[in-house]
């Protein structure tokens, strides 16, 4: 499925007009139905009109895709990252210094596989997470090598 991916974003990327940004690309199965999702968003975040004007840009261009990449009929999802907005390259890390978010990592640090707390600081290799532990705050440093998944998250 990565090679699907990997052709999506390829052809797409290009053509996505400012101020219009690509967060992720990503095909699943969702009950019986393949689903190409392309999460897109900008900084005033986007509209029904928005999603509509990327599908007549995107959806004719995956029809040139040869040889077709896509192994069943799928549906054409495009829409924005919401809240939770993944973080899956080292410049949306950057960028979401000093916001909340959610990390689960390959392998735990001090047993705990997965932290949420504020971004304190990125460097590009290392992350600085302030989290609460039962009822006390602290800090934790993460490789950057051990994240499996980052995104932004809803504080409660």
């Amino acid at each position: 499925m990565a090679t699907i991916i990997e052709t999506v974003t390829d052809l797409v990327s290009p053509v996505i007009p400012a101020p219009f940004e690509l967060v992720d690309i990503e095909y699943e199965k969702m009950g019986g139905d393949y689903v190409l999702s392309i999460l897109v968003d900008k900084p005033e975040g986007i509209t029904v009109e928005d999603t509509a004007e990327l599908t007549e840009i995107i959806s004719p261009l995956l029809d040139t895709i040869q040889p077709d990449p896509f192994p069943e009929r799928y549906f054409l999802e495009i829409s924005s990252p919401g809240l939770e907005r993944p973080l899956k390259t080292k410049e949306s890390l950057t960028a979401a210094v000093g916001k909340y978010i959610h990390v689960s990592l390959y392998q735990a640090i001090d047993k705990v596989k997965i932290f949420e707390g504020d971004l304190l600081a990125f460097d590009g290799e290392e992350l600085q997470l302030a989290y609460m532990d039962k009822t006390r705050q602290k800090t934790v440093t993460i490789p950057y090598k051990m994240v499996a998944k980052a995104r932004l998250a809803v504080k409660f």
